[in-house]
């Protein structure tokens, strides 16, 4: 199963016109709910207009070979490896599922696209990486579902809990547990549960590329942007209009903040974790 490619299989029963008007159909879907979205939230009105009052306050000028520096920091902490994830246990689940949704993603084109049918070899390596990209994204994704979202770990709610903000992973979820069991029965040959399971994962398909406007998929467009300007602020000194870190043990901030050795003495403790201390589980 893992060296077959499915959707030349598939190709016996659904002409590979279809199939590959059903990805473009997906990508337009995920190109009309960003721009809907963006329209509707005006999230990239918001991130030119915070960028230009940034670069009004700033303090110094950022030049570009820094800013291409910075634009690689945050693909490779932020964008690559989820480095914004404090928790060890959200950012492995994150990566997996991350990482799992690229590949599958990729390789499901790849195979439509350019070896739709069984006169065209498809090379071994991508229906591996497509089930693998497939089995990565649901072990994430149902680890995330049942154990880590806070509303089941820190609230003490139901996992079977389902609410609109809930789509993008739900939708992503059974696309991939429905390519994975379709791909099993359509090898097996078990006709059936196959044309069933076909059936389904392209209605989950369509309900996560056509629901980008109600989930949060738009999020991953804006998300390495956001951390792009965020990181420009700090290094041209504007700092998102916000006032600096300060070192309270120092004698300048003691001067400018003559309460602080009042209170906390000159040389304030380390206060400790914090909410951090013990896991939020007081339901």
């Amino acid at each position: 199963m893992f060296m077959s490619n499915p959707f030349a299989e598939l190709s016996a029963h659904v002409p590979v016109a279809v199939m590959q008007w059903y990805v473009i159909l997906m990508i337009a879907f995920v190109a009309i709910g960003t721009i809907l979205d963006m329209m509707h939230k005006k999230s990239a009105k918001y991130f030119f207009e915070n960028a230009a009052k940034a670069k009004k306050n700033a303090k110094r000028e950022v030049g570009a070979g820094e800013k291409a520096a910075i634009a690689a920091s945050v693909m490779l902490v932020e964008v690559a490896t989820s480095g914004e994830f404090k928790n060890v246990k959200r950012r492995i689940s994150h990566l997996l599922t991350m990482w799992g949704t690229i590949l599958f993603i990729v390789t499901t084109a790849i195979m439509i696209f350019a070896y739709p049918t069984p006169e065209t070899a498809t090379p071994s390596i991508l229906p591996q990486l497509w089930h693998i990209g497939a089995l990565m994204l649901a072990v994430g994704g149902y680890w995330f579902w049942f154990f880590i979202r806070v509303d089941v770990s820190a609230e003490g709610l139901s996992p079977w809990r389902f609410e609109r903000a809930d789509l993008f992973i739900v939708s992503l979820l059974a696309t991939s547990t429905f390519a994975l069991l379709w791909s099993y029965t359509q090898f097996n040959g078990i006709a059936g549960w196959s044309t069933l399971f076909l059936i389904l994962f392209a209605i989950s398909g369509v309900a996560l590329f056509g629901g980008v406007y109600w989930s949060k998929f738009a999020h991953m467009f804006f998300k390495p942007a956001a951390a792009f300007q965020k990181r420009v602020a700090h290094a041209d000194g504007s700092n998102e209009n916000l006032p600096p870190d300060y070192d309270l043990s120092s004698a300048e901030v003691h001067k400018l903040f003559p309460d602080v050795p009042m209170y906390m003495g000159k040389t304030p403790p380390d206060m400790g974790p914090g909410i951090r201390r013990e896991p939020a589980k007081h339901y």
